[in-house]
């Protein structure tokens, strides 16, 4: 019997293509050197935020009698009916091929729908490839701005993406396959707080949970009490802004979802990133931890912004409570501070002086002429780098780098202070972005030699 009920409908989405965040093809995928920030060597990060965790995958992890798991960075979940199979989410493009090769090895039964917890490329990327000419395409109705709104910034998030994860992503696919990937990907079935099936003996209760991203929802299946969540939860702090560019993600939404998802009483939780965690107890345990981690940072955030205080002052002062320690391996506090504060008023902090378009580095040259040169900057920059204080010796360079982008000098002592910070990393997304610092200089500093 299959039975589609509540707030849902279909949707005939206009064609138009779109380069698939996090998209690369598999041949990156398999190149350590590729991605290998120095965060990954420190031990305090969970494997499962490698972009290469699963790779080893020779057989699907199974959950349970109808639930199945290919393990990557985004994982694949097949529910297997007697009137075809469910797919929740897929992965990567690079990844997709491997994992649809894991599951169908179980089964390779019809497709009867993908479930897309939000629209994400790490759980988008093998929509086309597993799409059969009758499956639906599920999600929240949210997923179809948000795509657009991808597609309105791709050249954009292209720059970012592959700063932040290190990987060239403007050759992953030609015009034409990002075209057709692009449509094939697209949901045909739309709901607003929740969509409810039946597939075979299997119920099937989809559930909007806002967080990440707008359009992010749970699978919830009663039966065996297992919540599919998505990015609602992954081990570490959560990114409640990314640095590669986000829209607001309210801190509130997570708590909201997180409060929705503990209220079903959930035996099995299946997050898109790690292993699954079992048992009521194990869940409301660690699923409380991270709710109340971000609770007290959101709290902590709006007391500060009350008082008057600015928010760099809040960013480093804001610190968890060990209680609610849950590791800052992908997101990190401080960044979720300044989202926070600056999700709630915009940018302009009150100081008449950023009312106007001329930038703080705009009078670095001055600064720098009236210190004595680049050369006294240098100094003091290193000064402080040899005392432990990298991020002033860094401000400091960026100001000499301003005055004298082609000294290599300068560069040179850039490149020492992107490494120090790189070597004391333990977050994967500041270590992506130190390490894209680094090339960056490498590539300068070639250039002024060459021009000397």
């Amino acid at each position: 019997m299959i039975n589609l009920k509540n707030s849902t409908r279909r949707f005939m989405p206009p064609i138009f293509s779109l380069t698939i965040l996090l998209s690369l093809p598999a041949t990156t995928l398999n190149a350590d050197e590729d991605y290998n920030p120095e965060a990954l060597k420190s031990g305090r990060v969970d494997p499962s935020m490698h972009l290469q965790q699963g790779s080893n995958q020779t057989q699907a992890h199974k959950i349970n009698e109808v639930i199945y798991k290919a393990t990557g960075f985004g994982n694949t979940f097949m529910v297997v009916t007697d009137e075809g199979n469910v797919i929740i989410d897929t992965s990567l493009p690079g990844m997709a091929p491997k994992h649809k090769s894991l599951l169908n090895a179980v089964d390779d039964g019809p497709v009867h729908s993908i479930i897309i917890t939000h629209g994400h490329g790490d759980h988008t990327g093998g929509v086309a490839l597993w799409r059969e000419p009758q499956t639906k395409v599920i999600a929240q109705e949210n997923m179809v701005e948000f795509l657009r709104y991808q597609k309105r910034l791709k050249g954009l998030f292209i720059q970012r993406n592959s700063a932040q994860f290190g990987f060239d992503l403007t050759s992953a696919t030609s015009s034409s396959a990002s075209e057709s990937a692009g449509v094939n990907m697209l949901p045909n079935t739309l709901f607003d707080k929740r969509l409810n099936f039946t597939l075979g003996k299997e119920k099937f209760e989809v559930l909007h949970t806002p967080a990440e991203t707008y359009d992010a929802l749970t699978l919830w299946m009663p039966e065996y009490k297992a919540a599919f969540v998505g990015d609602l939860f992954y081990r570490s702090f959560p990114n409640i802004y990314t640095l590669r560019g986000t829209k607001p993600r309210w801190a509130l939404d997570y708590i909201a979802s997180i409060d929705r998802v503990l209220a079903l009483g959930p035996e099995i939780l299946l997050p898109s990133h790690g292993e699954p965690i079992l048992g009521n107890e194990n869940i409301t345990a660690e699923m409380t931890r991270y709710r109340d981690a971000i609770q007290y940072v959101h709290d902590q955030t709006v007391v500060g912004m009350n008082q008057g205080r600015d928010v760099y002052s809040l960013m480093r002062e804001i610190k968890l409570p060990a209680a609610l320690d849950v590791g800052e391996a992908y997101g990190w506090v401080s960044w979720s501070v300044r989202g926070i504060y600056e999700g709630y008023m915009g940018w302009f902090d009150g100081d008449p002086v950023n009312m106007y378009a001329e930038s703080p580095r705009s009078i670095y040259p001055d600064l720098v002429s009236l210190a004595g040169g680049a050369k006294q900057v240098i100094s003091l920059a290193e000064q402080h780098l040899s005392e432990g204080d990298s991020v002033k010796a860094l401000l400091l360079i960026e100001a000499a780098m301003a005055a004298e982008p082609n000294n290599q000098a300068v560069l040179a002592v850039r490149l020492r202070i992107l490494t120090a910070l790189r070597q004391a990393s333990s977050n994967l997304n500041e270590s992506g972005w130190l390490n894209h610092g680094i090339k960056q200089t490498q590539k300068k500093l070639k250039k002024s030699d060459k021009v000397l």
